[in-house]
């Protein structure tokens, strides 16, 4: 096998008898890339992972790895290093062992012996010294850095990470979240990492892919995915947003008046005429309370969550809710402003 590691997903299906798991999934991983696959339960991304593994045979389409097709070839020969959700360490063997035992397939890299490979191995993950320790002992993020070091020992080409931190608190995932995201630059290996957390998606991926439903709604950097969502369900699912659907009652090439329920609300430039329906979204964060731009919303605040750097209003707005980020309290009725600029068209 050759070193290099693009993984390309063409047509991708997987079904169940009537039930569909992956509706055609294309997909193009860059060697060298930190890709995510986000989505709710139950969307298929880690049905996605599982094909690339090897774990399941899809019922169409093509996975390729380097540019050589993986029909056929089973997971232990398509240089793949695996972490799982439960980690799934052997709880009769030592740390090192564990580590060691990803190379009962392969040869440690560079031509170094096996006890340096996992000692090596064991420094990286900030493990050095835990050969001897029984997994039992060893926290969540220690369990999670050894299955770490076990899956990188054979020196893969292609590392899948399938929610390996979906069982730690908030503040250890935050940490590990970065320290595996240091390791992966700091080896150069593509890596395809599947979580439900929209913000460890933004925050660790050099391209993330929003999947639902057993497809794929977008794929993006994680700034452009958040800015320009594709679809409503990207823009629902990827952080707060408030979408709103109206009509057209006037399109310039230099923005579109958009009647919602009797307020005219200015937007940015759009491919609609006259009378269409248009849903368009701005984001919590871009709605300024005390008026402050073109458009103004009068918007009665329900209820406040104070989360630290800003609070989040629950507010209401001729029936529809909306969500204003702040760095106040404000009670009863209060105006929020946001110019054409803040808004995104959806379709």
């Amino acid at each position: 096998m050759g070193s290099v590691a693009e993984v390309d997903l063409t047509r991708l299906r997987v079904e169940y008898g009537d039930t569909t798991a992956l509706a055609g999934v294309d997909l193009s991983v860059r060697d060298g890339e930190f890709f995510t696959l986000v989505g709710p339960s139950g969307c298929g991304k880690t049905t996605t992972l599982r094909c690339v593994a090897g774990f399941e045979e899809p019922t169409g389409g093509r996975v390729t790895v380097g540019g050589e097709p993986m029909a056929g070839v089973p997971p232990e020969a398509r240089g793949v290093g695996v972490v799982f959700q439960n980690y799934a360490l052997f709880p009769h063997m030592t740390v090192g062992e564990n580590v060691a035992y990803g190379l009962k397939f392969a040869d440690p890299p560079g031509g170094v012996g096996r006890d340096e490979r996992v000692a090596d191995l064991l420094d990286l993950v900030d493990m050095a010294g835990f050969e001897g320790r029984d997994p039992g002992t060893l926290s969540g993020g220690q369990r999670q850095r050894v299955a770490l070091a076990r899956a990188l020992a054979p020196g893969p080409r292609l590392l899948l990470l399938d929610e390996p931190m979906s069982a730690l608190d908030a503040r250890l995932r935050e940490r590990l979240r970065v320290q595996v995201r240091e390791i992966q630059q700091e080896l150069s290996i593509t890596t395809v990492y599947v979580t439900h957390d929209q913000e460890e998606a933004l925050a660790v991926s050099d391209r993330v892919a929003v999947m639902n439903d057993g497809r794929v709604e977008q794929v993006g950097a994680p700034r452009d995915v958040y800015d320009a969502p594709a679809t409503r369900f990207v823009a629902e699912f990827l952080g707060d947003n408030n979408v709103l659907t109206g009509e057209v009652r006037a399109s310039t090439a230099e923005g579109c008046t958009l009647d919602v329920r009797g307020h005219a609300l200015r937007v940015p430039p759009c491919d609609a005429a006259v009378g269409d329906r248009l849903t368009v979204c701005v984001r919590p964060e871009d709605l300024r309370v005390g008026g402050g731009g073109e458009n103004r919303l009068t918007v009665a605040v329900g209820s406040a969550e104070f989360l630290g750097d800003t609070t989040r209003l629950h507010c209401e707005w001729e029936g529809t809710p909306v969500t204003v980020r702040a760095d106040r309290d404000p009670t009863g009725t209060v105006t929020v402003g946001f110019d054409p600029a803040d808004v995104h068209v959806i379709g």
